[in-house]
């Protein structure tokens, strides 16, 4: 099934994430892509509406996936891509793409599946991926609730 993903990636990234949007094109794998900053980079030093073109492009999207470059863990606007993508209920995966990177706090708390670009097998689950993180941003309202009643021991 075609998913339509948001690209989430720091902008030191840009070459590799135009790279991975390509893999669209390529017959044996099945998604669409929804990037920000791929094509058209926001004109723009107003962050208000970097914000709205972001969040309009999440909008359209059930998937982020995060290029974790070197610099990703430490991006402010990575961190807030992968914040409103949880809020809207986004399914999400982390894709390495450098050895050693770190991973953004957001993606370890939502417990995001986490593949490494450089290693074949996991390139060969991209797809699957995107798919189990959808199921499981499916399956989050209905844990959340059924934990949520009298008899729960969680203290929020």
């Amino acid at each position: 099934m075609a998913r339509r993903i948001f690209i989430s990636f720091q902008n030191a990234d840009r070459a590799r994430a135009r790279g991975f949007n390509l893999m669209h094109y390529a017959p044996n794998v099945d998604f669409e892509a929804v990037g920000r900053h791929l094509i058209n980079p926001v004109n723009s030093t107003d962050d208000a509406y970097i914000t709205s073109k972001i969040k309009e492009q999440i909008k359209g999207s059930s998937v982020t996936v995060v290029l974790i470059g070197r610099g990703a863990a430490s991006s402010d606007w990575v961190a807030k891509e992968i914040e409103w993508s949880r809020e809207k209920g986004n399914g999400l995966v982390g894709i390495k793409l450098d050895p050693g990177a770190d991973v953004p706090e957001g993606l370890d708390e939502a417990g995001a599946e986490i593949l490494d670009w450089n290693e074949p097998s996991d390139v060969q689950e991209f797809e699957a991926a995107i798919e189990r993180s959808v199921d499981g941003a499916n399956k989050a309202p209905a844990i959340r609730e059924a934990g949520a009643g009298a008899d729960s021991s969680c203290g929020r």
